[in-house]
């Protein structure tokens, strides 16, 4: 995760910026696809439930903390469980796509990495949302949490019987969370303020607000994250250090320039 290089001039971040309108492109063509490849997964209403099962029992196997604890907290007050709900609903896309655009006009070589790092992230999400149908935890009676976006709004789901805009099947992994952690992940990686590492209430809060709302377990986010990891280890983000720059640009750096001089001076 470590990309800190000397910040190359406006001429080479020109030429590493892909074309817009590919970039759009591409970016509907994959989001298309996904929306797509989620239907195919819909209507395994026993199955998903069987896997919300298993996840909830190996999650008290393991010792993981209760899904309930975090929605007891939000339960305390109208307006935090709102808040929450409208975090769930409202911020996801928006902040993916906030982050894409900064990175495509200021931090092009990042832009390009994150969102190759994004869509691999997806694909294997999508394959098993097809393999491992789960039911969020807020359909699960043993789970004994609510739907807090029905009962308190907004909310973006129908009737899982009706809804034909989103599979409601596809609680494990949690992209809400991986997405979030990517966002963080790649702001920090392409900045350099000291604060950049309180990008990482991004994903924290996400965590918080989509188990308390009932819409995953524990268990969602850890195999995104675990996702996102294996994505990160394969797919590095390219060194652009003040001497690639120099030659993505037909030339020399200074530095180079003088190294070439003196070695000219001493033939």
């Amino acid at each position: 995760m470590n990309a800190r290089t000397e910040p190359a001039p406006a001429g080479s971040d020109a030429l590493a910026r892909p074309p817009l309108v590919r970039e759009l492109l591409l970016v509907a063509g994959l989001f298309l696809v996904y929306k797509f490849g989620r239907q195919l997964a819909t209507g395994h209403t026993g199955e998903a439930l069987r896997n919300a099962h298993r996840v909830w029992d190996f999650e008290r196997t393991v010792r993981l903390p209760g899904e309930g604890a975090v929605q007891s907290l939000l339960l305390h007050g109208d307006g935090l469980v709102h808040v929450a709900n409208t975090y769930y609903a409202a911020v996801h896309f928006p902040a993916t796509v906030a982050f894409l655009v900064w990175l495509y006009l200021r931090r092009p070589v990042h832009y390009v990495w994150a969102r190759r790092v994004l869509a691999a992230v997806t694909a294997a999400a999508l394959v098993l949302h097809l393999l491992f149908p789960l039911a969020p935890p807020r359909m699960l009676a043993a789970a004994g949490l609510i739907d807090t976006a029905r009962v308190y709004g907004p909310s973006v789901y129908g009737d899982p019987a009706t809804d034909s805009l989103s599979n409601q099947f596809a609680a494990m992994p949690s992209l809400h969370f991986g997405w979030a952690l990517m966002v963080a992940v790649g702001l920090i990686v392409a900045t350099r303020s000291r604060w950049r590492w309180l990008w990482l209430a991004h994903p924290l809060l996400t965590l918080l607000v989509i188990v308390g709302t009932a819409n995953h377990y524990w268990l969602d986010a850890l195999v995104a994250a675990a996702l996102l990891a294996l994505a990160l280890a394969f797919i590095h983000l390219p060194h652009r250090t003040a001497s690639t720059a120099g030659r993505a640009q037909g030339g020399l750096v200074p530095a180079q320039r003088d190294e070439q001089a003196l070695a000219g001076a001493g033939r």
